[in-house]
C-alpha cells in the first residue's frame, strides 16, 4: 500500500502545489487522481518516486518511509508512464523496452525475450520491434511506454495522462486494452488525468483534488456520481452525473429481432428490409456493419452507402451503453451482440428507460 500522512509541497517563492495531502493507495487496485490543472495531480504522483521531494509529511510504501529509500533504486521499482511516451528516438521498440532490466543488471538475451514478451501482451506486433519510435503512431507508442513499464514487473505504476495526447478513438482503445492488462496482472496503480471520464472509467477509486492539491473526495466512481461530497465535487464530475451513474448498472431490457441484409444487397431487397426507413447491414458471421437508407442505395449496398453513426452495445453491457446506442442510432433502434460481436436484435430507447426506471425503482 501506497500511504500519504499529511503531504506538502511548497516552493521558495511561497507558492504551494500541494498542501495537506493524506489518502490511501490500496494494493492492486487503480487510484485516479483527477481534478482542474494545477490541483497538484502531476505533483503529488511524482513525490511517490521522489522525482520531486515532498516539503512536508511523508510517503510510505508497505510502510516503508520512501525518504529513506535510494531514490534511483526506488524509481526503479515502479514502472512510470508519461504522456508522449517519453521514448528514447535512438533506441529501437525492443530496446526502450528492455531499458530497466538491463539496468537492473539482466542478461541481454533476458531483457530482449521479455520485450518481445510484453510486445505481444500490450497488442503489439513482433515485427515491429526493430523499429524505431518515430516510425510508430502515437498509440503505439504508447502502447511501447506501458510496455517499458512493465518490463521488471514492477508491483507498482505510476502513470502521468499517458493517454490525453492521442485521438479519442485511440485513447479509448488504450483505455480497454490498460483495463484488460490490469485485470490480468493485478498492479498497483496511481493514474493522473484532468478527463472525469477516463477516471470514472478505469478508477478502482478515485481522488478529486482541488486548489494546492487538497483532496475533495476520494470514492469509488459510482459513489463519486451519486454522493458528491460538496458543490465542488458535484460541479466537477457534471451536471450529467446521473447518465454516468448508468455505466455502472445494468439490468435486462428486450431484444427484438432485426432483420439484416447483406453488402451487395440489391434496392429492392433493402426496400423490404426496412423498417422505419432504415435496414441493418451485416457480415457473413452477422456482425453488424451499419445502417443503410434505401433511397441512398445505387444500385446494390456498398460499404460507402453505410451510415456508422450508431454505437454498438453488448448484451453483457451496461444500461448507459444500451441507451447511448439506441440514442445514436439513425433507425432509433440500438445495435446489441453477443459476447462475439455477432447480432443479437435492437432495443428503442424507451425501452432501455424503462428497465433503468424499474432498475431504480427496485433501489428506493
Amino acid at each position: 500500500m501506497i500511504r500519504f500522512e499529511s503531504v506538502g509541497k511548497s516552493y521558495p517563492d511561497g507558492t504551494v502545489a500541494v498542501g495537506d495531502l493524506s489518502l490511501d493507495v490500496p494494493d492492486g487496485q487503480i487510484t485516479v487522481f483527477v481534478g482542474p490543472s494545477g490541483c497538484g495531480k502531476t505533483t503529488s504522483l511524482r513525490m511517490i518516486n521522489r522525482m520531486i521531494e515532498p516539503t512536508s509529511g511523508r510517503i510510505t510504501v508497505d510502510d516503508r518511509d520512501t525518504a529513506t529509500m535510494d531514490a534511483a533504486t526506488l524509481r526503479r521499482s515502479m514502472g512510470y508512464v508519461i504522456q508522449h511516451a517519453g521514448l528514447f528516438p535512438h533506441r529501437t521498440i525492443k530496446a526502450n523496452i528492455a531499458t530497466v532490466p538491463l539496468l537492473l543488471g539482466w542478461d541481454r538475451r533476458r531483457a530482449e525475450r521479455r520485450a518481445l514478451e510484453l510486445m505481444e501482451q500490450v497488442g503489439l506486433p513482433a515485427h515491429l520491434a526493430k523499429r524505431y519510435p518515430a516510425q510508430l503512431s502515437g498509440g503505439q507508442q504508447q502502447r511501447v511506454g506501458v510496455a517499458r513499464a512493465l518490463a521488471a514487473d514492477p508491483p507498482i505504476m505510476l502513470m502521468d495522462e499517458p493517454f490525453s495526447a492521442v485521438d479519442p478513438i485511440v485513447r479509448e482503445q488504450l483505455q480497454d486494452a490498460f483495463l484488460r492488462l490490469q485485470a490480468e496482472l493485478g498492479k498497483t496503480i496511481v493514474f493522473v488525468t484532468h478527463d472525469i471520464d477516463e477516471a470514472i472509467k478505469l478508477g478502482d477509486q478515485v481522488a478529486v483534488l482541488q486548489v494546492r492539491g487538497e483532496l475533495a473526495q476520494l470514492a469509488p466512481p459510482a459513489t463519486l456520481l451519486a454522493e458528491p461530497a460538496d458543490e465542488f465535487v458535484a460541479d466537477f464530475v457534471g451536471k450529467d452525473r446521473g447518465y454516468r451513474t448508468l455505466s455502472f448498472r445494468s439490468a435486462p431490457y428486450p431484444v427484438a429481432e432485426e432483420p439484416t441484409v447483406p453488402v451487395g444487397a440489391s434496392t429492392d431487397l433493402v426496400r423490404r428490409t426496412a423498417v422505419g426507413g432504415w435496414a441493418l447491414v451485416t457480415d457473413d458471421e452477422r456482425r453488424p456493419l451499419g445502417w443503410v437508407d434505401p433511397d441512398k442505395v445505387d444500385g446494390t449496398v456498398s460499404t460507402r452507402s453505410l451510415h456508422r453513426g450508431g454505437t454498438v452495445a453488448s448484451v453483457t453491457g451496461t444500461l448507459r451503453e444500451a441507451l447511448d446506442a439506441a440514442l445514436s442510432s439513425p433507425s432509433g433502434r440500438g445495435v446489441i451482440v453477443d459476447d462475439t460481436g455477432a447480432l443479437l436484435g435492437t432495443v428503442q430507447a424507451r425501452e432501455v428507460v424503462d428497465a433503468i426506471t424499474a432498475t431504480a425503482r427496485r433501489e428506493t
